[in-house]
């Protein structure tokens, strides 16, 4: 019986068949495993996978607001009840809100307290507040922040159904884990742009939102791909929200809907991902063992 060696060659390891009484018999050497991941990587990983849109059947996705940067899908179908906007982190414009405004003639509440110019929004119904969105009620380098319950109060919307958009280059993480279930509840469309993937409250912010919001649609901002973050390609993305009071959803991957995506900057290459096939096996999985 001659004893089975092994050879590495190019780095694979390579099983030698060893041969008893003219039968063959292959030993199989494991496959090494792989480096640990980073702390990072696994942040990265566990948000992407919380990230992944599912069907929503009742949603009619229809773009809102700017053709480029600045404009966010929203199920139109599912906005006749609403009754006031909140359009956070506008930056001298806001078409999405005035949009909004004009075609359901409702009144939307802009806030921006590091651009205070108002924009122009003729036939719509916008107020402009120059303050922030924060964590507490509180005044730094002399610009105003609140949080999101109080705006809603102090704009006498305490029971309203909204819908929102905010874009706020990273407050929008600590401003959703704080607020109350109450002004969560009252959201029925939510487009956020979130800013960055690495730390662990932002997995445990999306959790959050997952109690309340269905995730119907994701987009990737290639103002800031960057391919070292897999599996994100930028650091930048914008998800839309749909309240679980107002629709249903079987949990099953969304389909395409690249109708209403545009790049944020036509002058440089777009970054969208293929679609994720680890959040198909998860639903496939997940069925087969009901």
């Amino acid at each position: 019986m001659t004893r089975p060696r092994r050879l590495w060659i190019g780095g694979v390891c390579v099983a030698i068949v060893s041969v008893v009484a003219g039968t063959a018999i292959v030993r199989r050497t494991p496959t090494p495993p792989s480096p640990p991941r980073s702390r990072a990587e696994a942040i990265r990983s566990e948000l992407f996978t919380e990230i992944q849109p599912v069907r929503i059947a009742t949603c009619e996705l229809r773009r809102f607001g700017e053709p480029h940067d600045g404009g966010y899908p929203l199920c139109e179908n599912l906005l006749d009840r609403v009754k006031t906007g909140y359009s956070y982190g506008i930056s001298g414009y806001d078409g999405w809100g005035c949009e909004i405004s004009r075609r359901f003639r409702i009144r939307i509440h802009q806030y921006d307290c590091f651009d205070l110019r108002e924009p122009s929004c003729p036939g719509g119904q916008t107020v402009f507040h120059g303050e922030c969105i924060g964590t507490a009620r509180t005044t730094e380098d002399g610009r105003p922040f609140d949080t999101l319950a109080s705006h809603f109060a102090r704009n006498g919307d305490g029971s309203t159904p909204i819908v929102m958009k905010i874009d706020v280059e990273g407050a929008e993480w600590d401003a959703f884990l704080l607020a109350p279930d109450r002004a969560l509840s009252q959201i029925e469309q939510l487009d956020v742009e979130f800013h960055h993937v690495d730390e662990p409250k932002y997995v445990e912010a999306i959790r959050r939102l997952k109690q309340f919001f269905y995730i119907a649609h994701v987009h990737y901002n290639n103002f800031s791909c960057d391919a070292s973050l897999a599996p994100f390609p930028s650091w930048a993305f914008e998800v839309l929200f749909v309240s679980k009071r107002i629709v249903a959803s079987d949990g099953s991957p969304a389909p395409p809907a690249t109708d209403v995506d545009s790049p944020n900057d036509t002058r440089a290459p777009d970054c969208q991902p293929a679609r994720s096939t680890a959040h198909v096996f998860s639903f496939v999985h997940g069925v087969h063992d009901l």
